[in-house]
């Protein structure tokens, strides 16, 4: 069975083709972002949606910028009226919304307007039981993407109208349910997050003694510190390096048993202890790659994305590429695991400063690194700040398990509900039982 029939299922109805059902399909496109006459003030010109203002909504009626007439006619782009069904064909693959507002989009979606006998809400479900479909079809060299050819020719049931409608106003029911459950188990999670966060901020600030006399740290993001801690910068206490990415196309720098190599998304995990893909030793010598051994700190230094900023405990020896930096303490003053928790304190202090910096994409520099001043209580106040943290921590994880598992489950159950009832695996008659 191909990949198209495991998904929709064994269904004749699935044969036709989406470019059977639209009268329209339009793609997008971003004119120079240099040029001022192409974009318009707050309230004025015509909406231009990019992935950012999809989100995770279904609704898009407000946007981040918006686009004068000589914008539009720079890429030739249309303006899509509302009610047409949006949806991303890169990031976020397979995200489907609906315009709430005229707007134009950028290249990364499609507009896709449906022809009478559709009913887009039916449509909107069917496509989001395709976002899988959507992603195993994706190609490209260096990121996942589809084209507008190949979404035409995605599959979509020959249904009655008004079974259409019916579908989607169960659909639209059920999944309100389950989305108020999930929020409320996101919401809890939140509400831990800043549980631990709080935790973290205060122990790393104020120390285990809180009666100890503080003292004004001197830097805003700190606030008063422990009167007999010290601060320093901390190319004082450590060293600080970054890495890079050896050819992709040079096999004699890549092997399948070699020296660890780690990106960024180690950061979204403490300690990192795995690695994706190795590194020869020819690569290690030619490409400048330092030999980290821990105890050592990485630090995720560029990008837009949550990983700009974080911080994770590194647990193996390793070596790191260019959108991460090491800080390794050189000096028992500096104790690894204060300093992690430390920068996950300041991880708003490294957004904003490295936004500061001049760059459009925003990061963070092993200078900006070494240049930081921190509070350095004394190692055994350190030690005592890290132990009890861990203990404090570990408390929050079964609970924190549980919710998530339970989100899990929502997520699963609300999944496959949408795939029974818009292939069929649900009668009419059961879904308004």
């Amino acid at each position: 069975m191909n990949k198209q029939n495991r998904l929709t299922g064994n269904i004749h109805r699935a044969t036709p083709r989406l470019k059977h059902v639209l009268s329209g399909l339009f793609s997008g496109g971003t004119p120079d972002t240099n040029n001022d006459e192409y974009w318009a003030a707050a309230g004025e010109g015509i909406a231009w949606v990019a992935i950012g203002d999809m989100s995770t909504k279904d609704r898009v009626d407000v946007t981040e910028r918006r686009i004068t007439e000589s914008g539009i006619a720079s890429k030739r782009l249309c303006v899509l009226p509302p009610g047409t069904l949006i949806y991303s064909i890169y990031a976020s693959m397979g995200h489907v919304a609906e315009l709430a507002i005229p707007a134009t989009i950028n290249q990364a979606l499609l507009g896709l307007e449906f022809a009478n006998g559709v009913e887009w809400g039916f449509a909107k479900w069917w496509l989001r039981h395709l976002q899988p479909l959507l992603i195993a079809e994706a190609s490209s060299n260096t990121q996942d993407n589809l084209n507008a050819e190949k979404v035409r020719n995605f599959p979509f049931p020959k249904i009655e109208f008004r079974h259409q409608s019916c579908i989607a106003n169960y659909l639209d029911q059920e999944t309100a349910r389950i989305d108020s459950l999930m929020s409320e188990k996101e919401r809890m999670l939140v509400l831990l997050e800043e549980k631990r966060a709080a935790l973290i901020s205060r122990l790393v600030t104020r120390g285990v003694d809180p009666n100890a006399p503080l003292k004004s740290s001197g830097h805003e993001w700190l606030g008063e510190i422990p009167a007999h801690w010290e601060v320093q910068s901390i190319k004082y206490l450590a060293f600080v390096g970054n890495g890079s990415t050896p050819s992709v196309e040079n096999s004699d720098y890549w092997s399948e048993e070699g020296y660890p190599w780690l990106n960024s998304s180690v950061v979204n995990v403490s300690p990192a202890t795995n690695a994706s893909r190795f590194v020869t030793e020819l690569a290690l010598r030619e490409c400048h790659l330092p030999k980290i051994q821990p105890p050592a700190v990485l630090v995720g230094i560029t990008g837009q994305g949550k990983t700009r900023g974080m911080a994770s405990v590194l647990g193996i020896e390793a070596t790191i590429n260019q959108h991460l930096a090491f800080i390794k303490p050189r000096t028992q003053e500096l104790n690894a695991d204060y300093l992690y928790y430390l920068l996950g304190h300041a991880y708003a202090f490294l957004r904003s400063d490295s936004d500061g910096a001049g760059s459009t994409k925003g990061a963070i520099t092993c200078e900006q690194l070494e240049n930081i001043k921190i509070p350095v209580p004394p190692s055994e106040e350190q030690a005592e700040i890290c132990a009890r943290l861990k203990h404090s921590l570990n408390a929050f994880m079964p609970l924190r398990s549980e919710i998530q598992r339970s989100l899990d489950l929502l997520a699963e159950r609300r999944a496959a509900m949408i795939a029974a009832a818009v292939t069929g695996q649900v009668s009419l008659e059961e879904m308004f039982l």
